[in-house]
């Protein structure tokens, strides 16, 4: 199991099904990046929901991964449901491709160099045109897609790392950004590193995100697995089934542990 990483520490750390999470407001994840940058030390930040959830209880090396993130956040609305059923002071859901976005804005803000490294060649390209448009000073150390072969890694490693960046984003799906951001971390350097699946297509105009009324209420999952049934049927429809009776187990299991 991978060693944990003491070199930041954010607050309000919470035990929940076999992982932690942050019970940080949206503003407040913010606010700790911030943190993570000034301070410079290379910090892995991930997200949960509930098929991250069941990947971890089927592989202990990404649930070591990322319980030693010092900053999670839950991305899905599965996640701010189980913590209200199991008593985990929760504060609100802080969406990954959300808080991707902000991020960015902040950087422009404060002059952070960002890196984005993922998806296809025309998407990762679009997404610097989009930013570039939206601000003109945010400064993108560099870019490249996420299509490489093993043998490309140290190139890529290398380029991160001299680029100065002070964000890397990764547009990879789970568990693969997880494994390759835990990896590589010390040598990129890069201060705050974060997996935004398929944020970038979204941002280049290639996938669409649920209307905002389905975000409200929690059915993102329903939008996606309508676009692409036969890819996400598995995730999202066993998947889901799964997560609820695991959250149940556990809660059962915490009642019994109190009535003892």
């Amino acid at each position: 199991m991978p060693p944990s990483r003491t070199s930041y520490e954010a607050p309000k750390r919470y035990p929940i099904l076999n992982t932690f999470v942050n019970a940080l407001s949206f503003e407040e994840t913010v606010a700790e990046v911030e943190r993570i940058v000034a301070a410079g030390v290379p910090t892995q930040h991930v997200v949960l929901n509930a098929s991250k959830v069941n990947l971890m209880r089927e592989d202990p090396d990404l649930a070591g991964i990322v319980n030693a993130c010092p900053l999670v956040n839950a991305d899905g609305a599965s996640i701010v449901w189980a913590a209200r059923e199991l008593g985990v002071p929760l504060e609100e859901r802080v969406a990954g491709i959300d808080l991707f976005l902000r991020l960015v804005e902040v950087a422009a803000e404060k002059g952070y160099g960002i890196y984005l490294l993922g998806a296809r060649e025309e998407s990762v390209l679009r997404v610097c045109d989009e930013f570039r448009r939206k601000y003109p000073n945010l400064d993108i150390a560099g870019f490249r897609n996420g299509y490489f072969d093993e043998s490309d890694v140290p190139r890529i490693v290398a380029d991160i790392a001299a680029s100065g960046a002070d964000m890397l984003f990764l547009g990879f799906s789970s568990p693969r950004k997880e494994y390759w951001a835990h990896e590589h971390l010390e040598e990129l350097g890069v201060p705050f590193v974060m997996g935004v699946g398929g944020s970038f297509d979204v941002v280049a105009g290639v996938t669409s995100r649920a209307p905002k009324w389905m975000q409200d209420h929690g059915l993102e999952w329903l939008y996606r697995f309508v676009q692409e049934p036969g890819r996400l049927w598995r995730r999202y429809i066993v998947g889901n089934v799964s997560f609820v009776r695991y959250v149940c187990k556990c809660k059962n299991q915490s009642k019994k542990e109190v009535v003892q």
